[in-house]
């Protein structure tokens, strides 16, 4: 590997909660193997990192290797320009990658650019919402019950999922099933369909039909599985009669 010199490189953790510090594998033992596979030279090689030596292998150390240990506090490890032979054996370290990756200040500004720009157009469009449309998406993407809650909360309920959920919104903006989606959440509202047995069956709760209308295949959403079906040519009677109940 050809290291720039003198630029200072920034490694962190990729867990969510890093710990107070972690140590890092930095020598090959009989007990921890410790190998980056060369293709080159077709084999694994043992890794060491010695402050005193240039190369992070083993085998192209001398015999007076000072092995140091390598800690990342709250998360962080900052290796200056000045120590290439420690950026040289992160970048070959079997955990790099997983365990830990090097920042990199221009693709997180890409990205953090990126989630705001989404954030910005989900709440413009969110605000642009008319009250039927604010009524949908809280009934579907916040499981309200809208006839309990006021337009100024929902309006507010919705603004606050944008915030922090912006694909998600405009994705279910997009969706042409959000009208359907949220006929179904009101039909449960009003107690004319129940789920049961934990979200896996759902029933009609009709004065005279309380049979069951379908059952949930595993892990998949009780409502969006009810709206497809209404939609098919199977369930159009049935969104007709759910419908003609709810003007009654």
């Amino acid at each position: 590997m050809t290291q720039k010199a003198n630029v200072n490189k920034v490694y962190k953790l990729t867990r969510d909660r890093a710990p107070l510090s972690l140590m890092l594998p930095s020598r090959n033992t009989r007990r921890s193997p410790f190998m980056y596979f060369d293709t080159k030279k077709n084999q694994n090689r043992p890794l060491r990192y010695a402050v005193n030596q240039k190369s992070p292998f083993e085998d192209e150390q001398d015999d007076n290797a000072i092995v140091e240990p390598i800690i990342f506090e709250h998360g962080m490890l900052t290796v200056l320009g000045t120590n290439p032979a420690l950026q040289e054996f992160l970048h070959y370290h079997p955990l790099n990658g997983s365990t830990f990756v090097e920042v990199d200040t221009k693709k997180d500004a890409s990205k953090e650019l990126e989630t705001i720009n989404f954030e910005v157009d989900a709440l413009i469009a969110a605000k642009g919402l008319d009250v039927e449309d604010v009524e949908r998406v809280a009934r579907v993407m916040l499981g309200k019950d809208v006839s309990k809650i006021s337009t100024t909360e929902l309006r507010r309920d919705v603004m606050v999922y944008a915030r922090t959920n912006p694909k998600e919104l405009l994705s279910i903006l997009d969706d042409p099933m959000l009208t359907l989606r949220a006929n179904v959440s009101m039909f449960i509202e009003k107690s004319l369909l129940t789920i049961r047995n934990n979200g896996k069956d759902v029933y009609f709760n009709l004065p005279n039909n309380k049979k069951r209308m379908l059952t949930v295949p595993f892990g998949e959403d009780p409502i969006f599985i009810t709206a497809s079906y209404l939609q098919s040519d199977e369930g159009i009677e049935t969104l007709k009669l759910l419908e003609k109940h709810m003007e009654e």
